[in-house]
């Protein structure tokens, strides 16, 4: 069964989150770039605190960009119901060790549910920009499909501003990803699984192994 719940505040949003999160997600694959499940493993067994990152320009950036992201999806794809409530978290009974909080959802024409994602990301060197060429970076499509599997969405679209400044002038390219759930079911499949065993180690509190990418 899959439910929502919203918090009044930032803070009650926190405290009532458990478990592993979208953007922890990656982690558990080797495909985050800035956590590996072992440290992921130490901040769910309270080994470790991660450190508040709320504070910082581009988390500020990404998180007050996002509600006009949101409204100018809303005009260009009007197809799409488009839903979003603050605070939100996500749950389903299949995965009792996950959660979501969602950027938004849609209702497509045919009632279809899908998740909607939104990323915004400076572009400092031409490496960056090419990990967003043809497809989404690996860490942000594990996040999709973490949300994809817990409100059991029958496809996901993800809108990316790529923000890059050059002599002084900002240029922005505005991206669109849209995949369906029968051409990724077996990726969360895998992921999923994958995340119930990692979460089996956090339950006996047994460090385990270092994962690679093999994803």
């Amino acid at each position: 069964m899959v439910s929502m719940k919203t918090y009044r505040s930032r803070n009650g949003w926190l405290q009532n989150r458990t478990g592993i999160g979208g953007s922890e997600a990656a982690a558990i694959l080797g495909l985050n770039p800035y956590l590996n499940n072992v440290e992921l493993w130490e901040r769910l067994t309270g080994r470790a605190v991660a450190e508040d990152i709320s504070k910082k320009p581009y988390v500020l950036y990404g998180t007050k960009a996002e509600k006009h992201l949101r409204e100018l999806f809303k005009l260009d794809f009007p197809e799409y119901k488009v839903s979003y409530k603050a605070n939100n978290v996500w749950i389903n009974d299949k995965y009792p060790f996950a959660h979501a909080s969602l950027d938004g959802w849609l209702e497509d024409q045919d009632g279809r549910k899908g998740v909607w994602e939104c990323k915004t990301t400076n572009i400092l060197q031409s490496m960056q920009k090419e990990k967003w060429q043809e497809k989404i970076p690996d860490n942000y499509y594990v996040q999709c499909l973490w949300y994809m599997a817990i409100i059991e969405a029958d496809f996901c679209v993800l809108k990316a501003q790529l923000k890059s400044e050059f002599k002084n002038e900002i240029y922005l390219q505005t991206k669109h990803y849209k995949f369906e759930r029968s051409e990724v079911e077996e990726d969360i499949k895998y992921l999923m699984e994958t995340a119930a065993e990692f979460w089996r180690y956090v339950e006996k509190d047994e460090r385990p192994p270092l994962r690679l990418p093999d994803f």
